[in-house]
């Protein structure tokens, strides 16, 4: 699914002038090295170049201040040959991740986080969406999946993964008109809501969250959330699981997202998405699907 996706962008960019254009470029800025950020850095590189996307990660030291970052991103944000800019979250206090982003161009927001563009998703005007909910519809769209008049849960309220996927099953249009719920840590009888949805995306980071009894026979889930376990058969004593419970859903639920190889990779490539969305913006070339 990623790889076609990625094809997909090929042959778009492969459609769009290239002289006279500068090329598409992302800056990726953390606090320090060595963090798990880095790691997520280097994943970023790998699709970039893929992509023929420049990549620039920017390590600061580890206590700088508010001004300070707000500063180096504004100076990157006032570059033109800056299309992408994202930011290492979650910061250490007192930084505010928020308001840091919300600074930004929302073209050049790729994470789709700022309240510039949380806004126009509330107002049904899309520019840039976090890439994870992106990578929800990428997949049900490439396996044909009808959203339209469906009952979807969400699991999740976060800014960054939950809340805007909600948002997306709500525009108007083929890819949304759905009824849906959005559930949580305090919602009350969490399974009895589940059960209800033809549709589960979840995106909690519990393991074990979705089996049979939550989870209403038929119904397709995408397992969003990522997590942990100790494993001692595995490299590290660790292996990554998601929310759902596939061992008991297998053949019980009408379609099952892996996890990890699922929505993750899907995720990596709409962030280029994101960034080749800004570049097209910035340089003038018109938008992206």
């Amino acid at each position: 699914m990623a790889e076609a996706r990625q094809k997909e962008l090929m042959s778009l960019r492969a459609g769009w002038p290239s002289e006279g254009v500068r090329p598409p470029r992302l800056v990726s800025v953390a606090l320090g090295e060595g963090t798990p950020f880095s790691v997520y850095q280097r994943q970023q590189r790998r699709w970039a170049e893929r992509l023929g996307i420049q990549f620039e990660a920017i390590a600061l030291p580890e206590h700088t201040g508010g001004e300070t970052l707000k500063a180096r991103l504004r100076a990157l944000d006032s570059d033109p040959s800056v299309h992408g800019i994202l930011l290492q979250h979650p910061l250490p206090a007192p930084l505010d991740f928020f308001d840091l982003v919300s600074g930004l161009s929302p073209e050049k927001d790729v994470d789709g986080v700022g309240s510039v563009n949380l806004g126009r998703l509330v107002a049904g005007r899309p520019l840039q969406v976090p890439a994870v909910a992106r990578a929800v519809f990428s997949v049900l769209k490439h396996y044909r999946y009808s959203i339209p008049g469906r009952r979807v849960v969400v699991l999740g309220r976060s800014e960054t993964v939950g809340l805007p996927t909600a948002l997306l099953f709500l525009l108007r249009g083929e890819g949304g008109d759905a009824t849906v719920t959005v559930a949580h840590s305090r919602t009350r009888e969490l399974s009895q809501t589940t059960r209800e949805a033809e549709l589960v995306v979840s995106c909690a980071g519990h393991p074990g969250l979705l089996g049979r009894q939550a989870v209403r026979p038929g119904a397709a889930v995408v397992d969003v959330g990522v997590s942990t376990r100790a494993d001692p058969k595995a490299p590290g004593g660790m292996t990554v699981v998601g929310d759902a419970d596939h061992a008991d859903l297998q053949g019980y639920a009408s379609a099952l997202t892996p996890v990890p190889g699922g929505i993750g990779p899907v995720t990596s490539v709409e962030l280029m998405a994101n960034v080749l969305r800004g570049w097209a913006l910035g340089e003038g070339l018109g938008t992206l699907p």
